[in-house]
């Protein structure tokens, strides 16, 4: 009953701000498909914990199936590192301290990005991970896309901290790190799985054992998109 409440008041303040933050581009672009009678575009979310795999299972989707790749962190990194960014030391800031970014910024990211293709297919890897974040994709992007499910991988924290921080030998990532790593997953697993689980309940979320190899997890999710209708 608290998702709901909170969802229910932030999907009302965000209806409220919604013509100040989402970018008109995106909803221009996917209005005029609309209107030539094209299909909306479809929307896979990927979630799990940091070093569970969503990358590099997502690289390999979009070879196999076309899909377009939106990770949200690498977004966030990249608006970052813009010496312009009137957002970049605040999310430098949530980043280190293992925080989600305030969703107004990561929704605007993600719907300039697929402005640049409006019909296609998007897997959105990382988003939505909280109930804010959800509220918000609701009121600004929900409306104009179809989500056709989300990819979960599961994997303990002991393996998931293990990858990353041997993916932060080369990544060059400030955030791979084990202070850093604590703090993402515990934010994680208290704020992240119960959207999991919120989705799951609506029959949304597809499963993956993501503990085992690269091909080995791929063979599963092959399969969970080639049910797709």
């Amino acid at each position: 009953m608290a998702f709901v409440t909170a969802t229910a008041a932030l999907h009302w303040m965000w209806s409220r701000v919604n013509a100040l933050i989402a970018p008109a581009t995106y909803r221009a672009a996917s209005s005029k498909a609309t209107a030539s009678g094209a299909e909306k575009p479809h929307v896979v979310f990927v979630l799990g914990g940091p070093g569970s795999g969503k990358g590099t299972q997502c690289e390999r989707i979009v070879q196999e199936f076309g899909f377009v790749h939106l990770s949200a962190g690498d977004l966030l990194r990249a608006e970052r590192a813009k010496p312009a960014s009137k957002n970049g030391e605040l999310i430098d800031k949530y980043i280190r301290e293992g925080k989600i970014v305030p969703v107004q910024i990561t929704c605007t990211l993600l719907a300039e990005a697929m402005a640049l293709n409006p019909t296609k297919s998007f897997l959105i890897d990382g988003f939505p991970r909280n109930q804010d974040n959800v509220a918000g994709w609701d009121a600004v992007v929900g409306p104009s896309v179809n989500l056709d499910f989300v990819l979960f991988f599961d994997c303990p924290e002991a393996t998931c901290v293990q990858r990353a921080l041997q993916r932060g030998l080369t990544s060059g990532r400030t955030d791979d790190n084990k202070e850093s790593l604590t703090k993402r997953f515990h934010t994680y697993e208290s704020e992240t799985m119960p959207i999991v689980n919120y989705f799951d309940r609506k029959g949304l979320v597809r499963k993956i054992d993501s503990t085992r190899s690269v091909d080995e997890v791929f063979a599963d999710v092959k399969k969970v998109f080639a049910a797709r209708k």
